[in-house]
């Protein structure tokens, strides 16, 4: 294997994810979508949530979804802000979702996202984790909450852009936390990945 094909994550290769829906190749799905499905896999029959149908669109999945606009069989259509279920959670996921939320909605909710991480906090089951990717320099008003230590990852780390054709590293935050949306590459060009662990 050509070392062009993989990047390095938690010292292991992981295989960069090239599809042809959304063009993976040219943005962050590239690295966001292996990170996740692998953890997705290693809580294979337990119970799961992702927030943002995006897993369903490369894998077949048996898990729940909840999307607030796509309409898809088996998603659930709620506000994450205001989403219950029945029974808590032992994983939940979003790929490059919970920017949106607040953001790119009319009026503008800067706070929404930290309401809509706590609400999901409490969805989890003892022991359970959720994990997230988030785009830094999408919303400005998340990268200040992060910043700010307002909104909290139990553990977090950092991916970086570092070429045209889409070769990504891993790195610390100082490398990450000033970057911005769509410059100098398109798209994300510093992604955090966090993770909220339930005791």
């Amino acid at each position: 294997m050509k070392q062009d094909n993989f990047f390095i994550f938690h010292d292991q290769n992981v295989n960069y994810f090239i599809h042809k829906y959304n063009k993976t190749w040219t943005n962050e799905r590239i690295v966001e979508i292996p990170i996740i499905w692998k953890i997705v896999n290693e809580f294979k029959g337990k119970k799961i949530l992702e927030v943002g149908n995006v897993l369903s669109h490369y894998f077949s999945v048996d898990y729940d979804i909840l999307d607030k606009y796509e309409k898809a069989e088996g998603v659930i259509t709620q506000d994450v802000v205001d989403f219950k279920s029945s029974y808590k959670y032992d994983l939940i996921v979003s790929i490059s979702t919970l920017e949106h939320v607040g953001w790119d909605e009319k009026p503008k909710e800067p706070m929404k996202i930290f309401y809509a991480i706590k609400n999901l906090r409490k969805c989890l089951a003892p022991g359970g984790k959720i994990v997230v990717t988030l785009p830094l320099g999408y919303n400005f008003e998340m990268d200040k909450l992060i910043k700010g230590g307002k909104i909290q990852f139990t553990k977090q780390y950092y991916l970086k852009r570092i070429s045209q054709d889409n070769k990504w590293i891993e790195v610390t935050w100082n490398d990450v936390c000033n970057l911005k949306y769509g410059d100098p590459f398109q798209n994300a060009n510093g992604l955090i990945i966090g993770i909220i662990e339930k005791k």
